[in-house]
């Protein structure tokens, strides 16, 4: 039987009986919905690439 931790509490999760998986119930699914829906989640950016670096203008064409 594969056993995984869930990912918001870390309590193991039989993965082939388990509804709610990889949650173990639905109050973690939710709380991670949560996490998501107020942005808690974010990537990280290199805020050197959104300066547009490496990047050039078009040479205006007549």
């Amino acid at each position: 039987m594969l056993v995984r931790p869930c990912p918001q509490c870390r309590k193991p999760v039989p993965w082939e009986t388990t509804p709610t998986r990889p949650f173990c119930s639905e109050r973690c699914r939710t709380r991670d919905l949560g996490a998501w829906g107020s942005e808690a989640y974010r990537v990280p950016v290199d805020p050197a690439l959104e300066d547009g670096e490496g990047w050039s203008e078009a040479a205006p064409t007549s």
